[in-house]
């Protein structure tokens, strides 16, 4: 339920977004608004809380709003989620926006986990190779796992690809103990 409503969501303030020329922007507000939510765990409190009358909230809103700038157009969006008692689904319609921006512009976004920091060439490298094999500009994200051992770990969308040292000794492993081939 939680994603369906998010989505609708989502939908609707892409729609204004789209109209306004704005989508990418409003995305940018999301997250910063988000950010600022988990920072302040008494603004998020008080929103989330029907307990609080419907000004108090409002202000809450706004002093959020007046932190991160948002327009006046995710500013509504938000009082509305406040008062629709939506406001807790705003991670997830901040999901479900990007995701549906990244479509709109034709972007992906792809994950890749090394054993240790990337040069910023082999981030490019592994930019393009992505690019070329989707068709589409990566948004990539780089982070460090050193249990890898070494090699990477590639997630784009729900594709995931394991070109991993640990990965590739455990194979091996699994393939010595079923025997030798032939056998």
């Amino acid at each position: 339920m939680v994603a369906s409503v998010a989505r609708r969501y989502a939908r609707a303030l892409l729609s204004l977004g789209l109209e306004e020329g704005r989508h990418e922007k409003f995305g940018e507000e999301l997250e910063a608004l988000l950010q600022a939510l988990e920072a302040s765990r008494e603004a998020s409190a008080i929103l989330k809380n029907p307990g609080y009358p419907l000004p108090q909230r409002h202000a809450a809103v706004d002093a959020l709003a007046a932190g991160v700038e948002l327009s006046p157009t995710v500013l509504s969006f938000v009082r509305l989620l406040v008062d629709r008692q939506r406001i807790a689904y705003l991670p997830a319609i901040a999901r479900a926006y990007r995701a549906m921006v990244d479509q709109q512009v034709g972007r992906v976004r792809a994950v890749v986990i090394a054993a240790a920091p990337l040069a910023e060439s082999e981030i490019e490298e592994l930019r393009e190779a992505i690019a070329a094999m989707t068709g589409r500009t990566i948004v990539l994200d780089t982070r460090t796992d050193p249990s890898l051992i070494g090699g990477v770990v590639t997630q784009v969308g729900a594709t995931m690809l394991d070109g991993s040292l640990s990965t590739q000794l455990e194979r091996m492993r699994e393939e010595l103990k079923r025997g030798p081939v032939g056998a």
